[in-house]
């Protein structure tokens, strides 16, 4: 039987890999890229023990009753130098960075914002519940009335019209997926062990959401990639 191996997928569609520069990957598809840093959550008003296996609550629970923490602000708390500190502990949490680049401390004190302050960590591979729906609408805000929502792999896609996809609890973009316009001009991903997504489009584009929308971030660079944090400028 014959190997079965599937067609290199759309770049308008999927996210970015790992080993080459977020600007490369896109080059040709995507004039610029913004990294959007998933919020914190301040679960004050409700405490973190529902965030739990059977108790965990709803997307639109989450964004009704938290508020959203930036990584500057957890950096400030924390002590930590830098928002890439931050990621650095982050990915560090979650296992996700080689031995040689994961901070132990730098976990510890992320972690412990949630005994003192009631602060949680942003899932990371998926879309912020706390941003989900201030993302499509800074879609809308270029005009857009549907999108496609594909799967990790680009092997699969539905068109959705975005205000079906808002003010939901999960929906199709619950979990790990791609959201990108018909005219293949804007793509929404994520990356499995990162908490952040990607806005992808011209640089006009962004602008113009950024001017809409509050979006803790950054423009990529020639040389950004995914392990932005762990990978030194030149």
């Amino acid at each position: 039987m014959a190997e079965r191996i599937l067609p290199k997928p759309d770049t308008f569609a999927v996210g970015p890999p790992e080993d080459v520069s977020i600007l490369e990957h896109y080059a040709g598809t995507f004039e610029a890229v913004y990294v959007s840093l998933d919020p914190f959550l301040d679960c004050s008003e409700i405490g973190t023990q529902v965030f739990r296996p059977g108790t965990y609550p709803s997307r639109t629970f989450i964004a009704k009753n938290c508020r959203p923490i930036s990584w500057a602000e957890v950096a400030q708390r924390t002590g930590l130098p830098s928002i890439a500190a931050v990621d650095v502990g982050l990915r560090t949490s979650i296992h996700g960075l080689k031995p040689e680049f994961a901070n132990s401390d730098y976990a510890k004190r992320i972690e412990s914002l949630a005994e003192s302050a009631q602060i949680l960590s942003p899932d990371e591979g998926r879309f912020s519940d706390l941003l989900h729906d201030s993302v499509l609408s800074s879609i809308q805000s270029l005009g857009y009335e549907w999108v496609w929502v594909g799967d990790e792999f680009g092997t699969e896609r539905k068109l959705y019209w975005i205000d079906d996809l808002k003010n939901q609890d999960s929906g199709p973009t619950g979990g790990h997926s791609n959201v990108f316009t018909p005219d293949k001009a804007l793509l929404w991903t994520t990356h499995w062990d990162s908490h952040f997504s990607f806005l992808c489009s011209s640089r006009s584009n962004l602008v113009r959401i950024l001017e809409s929308q509050c979006f803790e971030g950054f423009f990529c660079e020639a040389d950004t990639e995914v392990y932005w944090s762990v990978r030194p400028a030149g």
